[in-house]
């Protein structure tokens, strides 16, 4: 489930794009993109950066494979700051924060590594704490679910152009999706936190001086055709529940 939401507590719906899979293997990030967002509203702040990945001192080269996912090139990336560089406006960004991630398991150890390479920088954890939307997708449908399934299914896939899997295109795209999936929460958070607010399943009392119910009594005919309709059900062999 979803950790409920505090009262203007602040999100960042992140997402990176990185040259591979597995930092231990040496890939690093190459595009940090997130949005803000509090009382499930996006405040219009952002944070985005393109990073230039390094090793050992020089410039990496990306697979095509890679490239045709995010559609960021060697080229592109050649003049864009490397991690350090950015490293300390990113965490003043995001510190403090709920960090909402699709899969949060491979962006945070991303962000875990990257951080690790650079010496007196904490670790996420130890600045935010973190939602991730795959397991919530899991609890929710049964088994997880990726991003473009949970932005059809909510409807919201049309709502960002997404020819490429960038990052902060991705971060736009799961804060719609965010949004759609604490739907209910926020309707139940109304209903708990509003004296006003109406719960429809509430027991509701009513005064002893309302005005007393009027009583309507069958008319003779009527009487007379639930007696027949009685007999029919006793031949067919079944006894009324009140008989009971």
């Amino acid at each position: 489930m979803i950790e409920e939401n505090k009262q203007d507590e602040r999100l960042i719906i992140l997402d990176t794009e990185t040259t591979g899979i597995n930092p231990r293997e040496g890939h690093r990030i190459v595009e940090i993109g997130c949005v803000e967002m509090i009382n499930r509203q996006l405040t219009g702040r952002s944070y985005h950066v393109y990073v230039k990945p390094m090793a050992q001192g020089m410039q990496m080269v990306m697979d095509q494979e890679v490239i045709n996912i995010h559609g960021l090139t060697d080229d592109f990336l050649r003049d864009k700051p490397v991690f350090g560089q950015i490293a300390q406006e990113f965490i003043n960004f995001i510190q403090g924060a709920r960090l909402v991630i699709h899969n949060a398991k491979f962006d945070v150890g991303f962000m875990d590594h990257e951080f690790a390479m650079m010496r007196g920088l904490p670790k996420t954890t130890d600045i935010c704490s973190i939602t991730d939307t795959l397991k919530v997708s899991k609890d929710e449908f049964g088994s997880p679910k990726t991003l473009d399934y949970l932005a059809r299914f909510y409807k919201v896939d049309k709502l960002i152009d997404r020819t490429y899997h960038g990052a902060l295109i991705d971060a736009q795209l799961l804060a719609f999706v965010y949004i759609e999936m604490t739907r209910k929460q926020a309707t139940l958070n109304l209903q708990s936190g509003d004296s006003q607010a109406e719960d429809a399943n509430a027991i509701r009392r009513v005064t002893l001086n309302r005005a007393k119910l009027k009583v309507l009594t069958a008319t003779a005919d009527e009487v007379t055709e639930h007696e027949k309709r009685l007999s029919i059900v006793n031949d067919e062999g079944a006894t009324p529940l009140w008989h009971n």
